[in-house]
């Protein structure tokens, strides 16, 4: 049997588990001044109860907004599960993976910040990881078009686990988890349904899948969007060589291209006409080696411009890139995103 929390419990627990930091760490009520891009050298009650405050806050009104945007136009239901692992080709695990692994990196900086100590901000960044996906997951189980993904949670398990497990095993993430995407060109070559006169494209059905604006090109657009393990190359090393930079990455990335459709490339529309791509139009998964660079391992002063290093870190840099897929074919792309 699964044991249900809701979201308002989880929020205590969120509390609670705040709560449990400032009341062991040393000194805590000694209001620390330090610059406001350095960690704070001991715990600070203000930092801690802006970050804190803001997360609480973000994490009710998202969850607000995505049950009334996302979910309510479809009938609620007892918690279910479903078997989702063939859709997709995998990608949209990888994307669990990163956005559980960037969101307990995020939050667990931000505690550091507060003047937490570094294992309890990492043990905070695990647990908060964990409980937005979960959310998210849960309002799935309740959803009659969706359902519990175990595949979802163990992806969004390992993400939150590579950071929680480079904290205690280094004290520092030397592999990144990272997102690149560009917009695939679709043709605009007319395709009749199989049982009417209606007619559509690939281009066409690729906005309706995946959004043509912007923003959606980095959330939804799958056959664009590699997710990629990026690892520091010095940091493994026992001693650095001096010709070697001290921020280059060698970097592994997943992709997928030619999906439209989440196991196999066959839809319907509102008029229940069915389409199919061409067969030409092969379904593929794609394994990509580069490198890339990890912004904040590169030597700077400014407190400032280090804060925005981290902010770009959730992009891999663009390289020349080598392409292996499930076509048995080798590509070299001299530019990649």
């Amino acid at each position: 049997m699964i044991k249900i929390i809701s979201k308002r419990s989880a929020v205590l627990m969120l509390f609670l588990l705040v709560f449990y930091v400032g009341a062991s760490a040393q000194d805590s009520a000694l209001i620390i001044k330090p610059k406001f891009f350095e960690n704070a050298p001991k715990l600070h009650p203000v930092r801690l109860g802006i970050v804190t405050g803001g997360l609480v806050a973000g994490y009710s009104a998202t969850s607000v907004y995505l049950a009334k945007a996302w979910y309510s136009d479809y009938e609620q239901t007892r918690l279910h599960a479903f078997n989702d692992w063939y859709g997709w080709r995998q990608h949209d695990k990888f994307g669990h993976l990163f956005t559980a692994y960037f969101e307990s990196k995020w939050v667990g900086d931000l505690y550091k910040w507060s003047g937490v100590p570094k294992k309890k901000a990492a043990w905070i960044g695990f647990g908060a990881g964990m409980l937005f996906q979960t959310t998210v997951e849960l309002m799935d189980g309740f959803s009659e078009a969706w359902g519990w993904s175990w595949g979802d949670i163990a992806f969004n398990s390992i993400g939150s686990a590579a950071y929680l497990g480079q904290e205690f095993a280094w004290n520092e993430q030397r592999i990144l988890f990272k997102l690149s995407t560009h917009r695939p060109k679709y043709s605009s070559a007319p395709i009749q349904a199989l049982n009417s006169n209606e007619i559509t494209s690939l281009k066409e059905r690729a906005g309706e899948l995946y959004g043509n604006s912007f923003a959606e090109l980095f959330f939804k657009e799958y056959n664009g969007q590699t997710i990629w393990a990026s690892a520091n190359i010095a940091a493994f090393l026992p001693k650095k060589p001096k010709w070697l930079p001290a921020w280059l990455n060698v970097a592994v990335g997943y992709g997928i291209e030619n999906v439209f459709g989440a196991e196999r490339n066959k839809w319907y529309n509102e008029n229940i006409s069915v389409f199919e791509a061409p067969a030409d139009v092969r379904r593929h998964s794609q394994i990509f080696v580069s490198l890339d660079v990890d912004f904040e391992r590169i030597p700077t002063k400014s407190k400032a411009l280090k804060s925005v290093f981290k902010l770009l870190n959730i992009f891999k840099v663009p390289f020349p890139t080598v392409e292996f897929n499930t076509l048995g074919q080798t590509k070299f792309r001299p530019f990649y995103f």
